[in-house]
């Protein structure tokens, strides 16, 4: 009897786990850190709908099938009743698992370690200002995230065009593999759609001996100017030359959309 119940219900609680931890991310202001802001309302709104539709399933769908008991489940029951405790002690620990996962542990933010300097240099971003980076020429400059300089710089504009134009921005810190002693990348993933699909976009900072009071993964907000880069071994031809830098706490919006 418990392997039925539990065959027949696991999909159900399954459910309802992966619906209320979607509503518990909108409702705690964390579902940012999985999808795009635009998905707010509809992921929001579909999820209040499919837990609406699974209560009914379990209050109604149970009774019309003990009545039918379709040939496929009966033959499905048939076969996990060889190895009854087996089957319910499975479904229960992916139950649990999944419950602890999405509902006990607290969420996160896509982590920053398996960021190189390669990806932030060489890399192909998205984002609608990288898709029409000629929109940015002209822009609110004070305004501008890292994802908005990124895509500036890699028109290949120079250091006359930047003169006088400053940068405040945040970001996590991802040492530059060419000249680690003086430069790293200022670098925030950026998302399209979901997390899944999240970028990594950045901009290359001069400061000599940052080591010393930061380290990789990070995050800081830096201030400063554009400047030609007075590494020779790096080839990256223009950098911030960081004015101010301090240590912040990850922002409870760590993308950039």
């Amino acid at each position: 009897m418990l392997e039925r119940i539990v065959f027949r219900w696991r999909g159900v609680l399954l459910s309802l786990v992966g619906i209320a931890a979607t509503l518990w991310l909108g409702w705690s202001g964390q579902l940012g850190l999985y999808i795009h802001p635009r998905y707010f309302v509809f992921t929001m709104v579909a999820a209040t709908v499919a837990g609406v539709l699974v209560v009914a399933a379990f209050a109604f769908v149970p009774l019309a099938r003990d009545e039918t008991h379709d040939e496929e489940t009966d033959e499905h029951l048939h076969e996990q009743r060889r190895w009854p405790l087996l089957a319910a002690v499975a479904s229960g620990a992916l139950i649990i698992a999944a419950t602890v996962s999405l509902l006990v542990l607290p969420p996160t933010s896509l982590s920053t370690g398996g960021v190189s300097a390669a990806d932030l240099s060489t890399g192909t971003a998205v984002g609608a200002s990288l898709e029409n980076p000629e929109t940015l020429v002209g822009g609110d400059y004070a305004s501008f995230t890292v994802k908005d300089w990124s895509a500036l710089l890699r028109q290949g504009v120079d250091e006359q065009f930047l003169a006088g134009k400053e940068a405040d921005v945040i970001g996590f810190v991802t040492p530059d593999e060419s000249n680690p002693e003086n430069l790293f990348y200022l670098a925030r993933f950026a998302v399209t759609c979901c997390a899944v699909d999240a970028q990594p976009v950045g901009i290359a900072v001069h400061s000599p001996g940052w080591s010393e009071d930061f380290a990789a993964g990070d995050w800081v907000q830096v201030a400063g100017g554009f400047v030609t880069n007075p590494s020779t071994s790096s080839a990256t031809p223009i950098v911030l030359d960081a004015a101010e830098i301090a240590v912040i706490d990850e922002p409870s919006e760590p993308y950039v959309y």
